[in-house]
């Protein structure tokens, strides 16, 4: 049988495991790394607080996930595309994503799942698996096309239990679709621990049934990631099909901020985590065994961090509030009757409330 191990470049003390990539580690990479991890967790950490003030709505924290967002959107090309979940908004604004605009999406406006001019970046899907079968169509189209764009899709272990997940991977294989499917295994699908989901050891052994590559890699280290998922997408372009990541990682807080994590986990195994392999941490002592540590420059780093996003927030808060008939007019080109008669219901019972 397969095996599937757990590939690091990085130990947990930031030691150097994989040598060949040395000649790549420049001191301008390792900073611009971990620039975008503290932009992540700064980000992170602010929308939860806002969330708290009313100020903003549900939202899907990923702290503790930082490195393997962050890692593989940076191994992407700018004309690639990203299809990003509810908890990736550490890859949308690695790939150039406004903060702007992802508090706007959090804050219900629809201008949240437009992206930058010229970045092919899907609204994140909140129903589990659906963006599988779409990320495969763009890259089927991109190859059809003639180019050497590749799609890079995120989703969860829960994911791995849902028709299209199957679909999409299969979908993928049999035409060579160039996508990089990128599993972020942080091992609980909401509640639900991973053993009880499924049978597997690993999530990469399921590549096997699509007759794909499949691997695993540690997914809080960062330098695994880039350059496990720079390779997974050169093989992409070059025609070879698609392959299948499964980055091991943790979330360290709840799913979403309507939900209690202590009812499910212990939460003294999330601290413990965060002690032996929090991936901002094993970068930072990479860069003090290696010299490139500077702790003015790293003042620096968490005051712009801090200050991006607080202009970001003011210009979000600059919106008008939500249209609810929002909710009913964006679900189809031409509503049905029953939308329709949902949405005059839904009205109704807001006029009585505010009368």
């Amino acid at each position: 049988m397969t095996q599937f191990k757990t590939i690091s470049y990085l130990d947990t003390e930031g030691n150097l495991l994989n040598q060949d990539i040395k000649p790549f580690l420049s001191k301008d990479f390792i900073q611009a790394l971990y620039q975008k991890l503290i932009t992540a967790r700064t980000f992170d950490r602010k929308a939860i607080s806002l969330q708290r003030q009313g100020r903003l709505g549900t939202y899907a924290p990923f702290e503790g996930q930082e490195a393997a967002q962050v890692g593989s959107a940076m191994a992407l090309s700018s004309e690639d595309w990203l299809f990003p979940t509810y908890r990736d908004h550490a890859a949308s604004i690695t790939f150039g994503h406004s903060l702007k605009t992802i508090l706007l999406y959090w804050n219900g406006r629809v201008e949240g799942c437009i992206p930058p001019e010229g970045k092919k970046i899907f609204p994140p899907a909140v129903p589990i698996a659906t963006q599988l079968p779409h990320a495969t169509g763009a890259a089927l189209a991109e190859k059809w096309k003639g180019t050497r764009n590749a799609a890079i899709v995120y989703f969860g272990d829960g994911a791995t239990s849902e028709g299209d997940f199957h679909e999409g991977l299969n979908f993928a294989s049999v035409f060579k679709a160039p996508v990089v499917f990128f599993n972020q295994n942080n091992q609980f699908a909401i509640s639900v621990p991973i053993e009880k989901q499924m049978n597997s050891k690993t999530i990469a052994q399921k590549s096997v049934a699509y007759g794909i590559p499949g691997i695993r890699i540690d997914g809080n280290d960062i330098l695994a990631v880039y350059f496990e998922t720079q390779k997974a997408l050169e093989k992409a372009r070059d025609g070879e099909g698609p392959v299948l990541i499964e980055a091991v990682t943790w979330r360290y807080g709840a799913h979403t901020t309507t939900d209690d994590p202590t009812k499910y986990r212990d939460q003294g195994l999330s601290e413990m985590k965060r002690e032996e392999s929090d991936p901002i941490v094993r970068l930072e002592r990479y860069m003090k065994n290696t010299g490139i540590w500077d702790e003015e420059w790293t003042h620096k780093v968490q005051e712009a961090a801090a200050a991006e996003i607080e202009e970001a927030i003011a210009e979000m808060e600059a919106f008008p509030k939500p249209n609810v008939e929002d909710l009913f007019d964006h679900v189809f080109e031409k509503a049905t009757w029953t939308i329709e008669e949902q949405k005059e219901d839904y009205l109704d019972f807001l006029r009585g409330v505010n009368q």
